[in-house]
């Protein structure tokens, strides 16, 4: 499967990992408690690894697994319980300072200053780090090169997409030249195309600087063009080695599955709970399979009525080895089946138009962020929207839910004009933001009970909807914990619950797998099914190109407007060569954002 870090390894394997020299980070035995409401959490225990010099590390591991503990304690910035921390040749408890010095860390939030311009938030950062100022014009220069932010300078930071963002909080944590780079999912929320400009830097920086890196990521196709890989699990290391190292044991586990006149969403929601399958996953016209030991898919046993299911066999990749090293530790359950809110509706697809969008336009001073977008959806669809940072996306969303008034065009959602009657259209929808609107200090019931206070629930009907809420959504054990302290793919659960209490028709899903580990994801993906096959419509944008494969059609979106409109296979066939024969959704989604640049000569 090609990559966005694929055409970027050539240059990194002349045997890198034979040469790079001596360890740049080792821990010896560390651990690390927290006490979370009276619970002690193992956040590292008796961790024991080694990172060398010169190379690229990926830190990989659900959500709670302990990366970034990990990453603070390296850094300097937490102190461990036990054992050892030795960095860039120091100790990490005892010379923090130095250790500090010596070093760049970008954490998941990194604080940029958004009321400062790209240039103001450089030099500030250089004061921080005590760069002198005969050195700055020289390593401004670069690394506004190499980001690529050279003619954005004067720009507010507040003002730059996502991916911008990204690449000027890169650009701020290097502005010492660092030994050793630590980066905290620096890729998180970024669309494909940033994601590849991201890597080329972090790649340029190892082969020209010799910079060592180690990074946390939620994207398993960039875990695999690491140079070594160390698997965390609830604190505990899994394992560390080469990415070959995990797909290699599953040569022959690996198969690829298709059904005649079945979608793939719809094969992979029947067979995903089968005892014999270890994973499944949607990958274009086909579900990929992991199977355990010494099974193979038996089309009488998956698909009883189903006899013409195709099975071939199909090369392993690190995800694979991934989820199967899972399993092991949290075995595969069944994500509940959603009931209640729309029994009784018809089924899927019924060919009556739920939204219905025509030349629509939202301008922002001088700006438009939505140029003319004209398109339908259908009930019991999952119609997709993707496309980079700053595309319009989210601006298009918050139209469609009523939240952001629209500048002109026609706008239709559950037969409702929403330039004439948005309060009546937002009782027919759910909206589950990127940033997960839950108030932090509130528990899981207390949410509950807000969010269905604010959509008119009350009395035994509002009790109803809690104890549905938090029964589907494998909550109860969570009900009266701080929602702040849940981990992040329980905080998506509860999210998700909030936007489905009053049983709307529509649901609005804006990156709803951001940073979430693939388990998660996967669990996230089942319900979403359920939903649209119980005749619920579903809109929602994702940054992970493998999700866009579940979606029935697609918007590819860039600078306002919709460059691509169709179902997934017709998407990525505009990507077809000679030389990519059988182009991913990934391909597709960086050939059409490249050319759409060419064309408006933005390079």
């Amino acid at each position: 499967m090609r990559t966005i870090a694929g055409n970027l390894m050539t240059l990194l394997q002349t045997d890198t990992y034979s040469e790079a020299g001596d360890t740049v980070i080792e821990l010896n035995g560390t651990g690390k408690v927290f006490v979370s409401e009276k619970r002690r959490v193992n956040a590292l225990d008796g961790v024991s690894i080694k990172v060398c010099r010169g190379l690229v590390t990926g830190l990989i591991g659900p959500d709670g697994a302990g990366k970034t503990t990990l990453m603070r304690i390296v850094a300097g910035l937490l102190v461990p319980d036990e054992g050892a921390v030795t960095v860039v040749g120091r100790d990490a408890v005892k010379d923090s300072l130095m250790v500090q010095s010596s070093i760049g860390y970008m954490p998941q939030k990194f604080g940029l200053y958004e009321d400062l311009s790209v240039q103001e938030n450089m030099d500030l950062y250089a004061d921080l780090q005590g760069v002198p100022h005969e050195q700055r014009p020289a390593r401004f220069k670069e690394l506004l090169h190499m980001t690529g932010l050279g003619p954005f300078t004067s720009r507010l930071a507040g003002k730059l997409s996502g991916g911008m963002k990204h690449k000027l909080g890169l650009a701020c944590t290097l502005v010492r030249s660092p030994r050793l780079l630590l980066l905290d999912e620096p890729t998180v929320g970024v669309d494909p195309v940033s994601r590849r400009e991201l890597w080329s830097i972090v790649y340029r920086l190892v082969r020209e600087e010799g910079v060592s890196v180690l990074l946390s990521t939620a994207y398993l196709d960039e875990a695999e063009h690491c140079d070594e890989v160390v698997v965390l699990h609830e604190g505990r290391v899994l394992g560390v080695g080469l990415p070959e190292k995990f797909s290699r044991p599953m040569t022959g586990r690996t198969y690829s599955l298709t059904v005649p006149g079945r979608r793939p969403r719809s094969v992979e929601g029947e067979i995903y709970s089968a005892p014999e399958v270890v994973d499944a996953v949607v990958q274009g016209e086909t579900v990929r399979v992991v199977m355990e030991e010494d099974a193979v898919p038996d089309p009488r046993v998956l698909f009883p009525y189903d006899a013409e299911m195709s099975v071939q066999k199909t090369p392993p990749r690190f995800e694979d080895g991934f989820m199967a090293l899972l399993r092991k530790r949290r075995p595969k359950t069944d994500v509940p089946v959603i009931s209640g809110p729309h029994e009784g509706s018809e089924q899927g697809f019924t060919g009556e138009t739920v939204i219905e969008v025509k030349d629509l336009r939202r301008k922002f001073g001088d700006f438009y962020a939505v140029k003319g977008v004209t398109f339908s959806v259908m009930r019991g669809e999952v119609f997709g929207l993707i496309g980079a940072n700053g595309a319009g996306k989210s601006t298009t969303f918050r139209m469609l839910c009523g939240l952001l008034p629209v500048t002109s065009g026609t706008l239709s959602v559950a037969g409702v004009n929403l330039r004439k009657a948005a309060a009546a259209a937002r009782a027919r929808i759910g909206y589950m933001s990127q940033k997960f609107s839950l108030y932090g200090n509130l528990s899981v019931r207390e949410n509950l009970r807000f969010f269905s206070s604010v959509y008119n629930l009350s009395g035994n009907k509002r009790e109803e909807r809690i104890t549905w809420a938090l029964e589907q959504f494998e909550l109860i054990n969570m009900a009266d914990s701080v929602s702040i302290n849940l981990p992040l793919g329980h905080k998506q659960r509860l999210a998700m619950a909030c936007a489905l209490m009053h049983e709307p028709d529509i649901l609005f899903l804006d990156e709803p797998t951001s940073g979430v580990d693939p388990l998660a994801r996967r669990e996230f993906w089942h319900r979403i099914n359920d939903l649209a096959e119980k005749g619920v419509t579903v809109m929602v944008t994702t940054h992970f190109m493998d999700e866009a494969e579940y979606c029935d059609r697609l918007a590819v979106m860039a600078d306002g407007e919709i460059l691509a409109l169709g179902v997934p296979s017709d998407i990525r066939k505009k990507a077809r060569s000679e030389s990519l024969p059988e182009p991913t959704m990934e391909d597709a989604f960086v050939s059409l954002i490249e050319n759409s640049r060419q064309g408006s000569g933005i390079a």
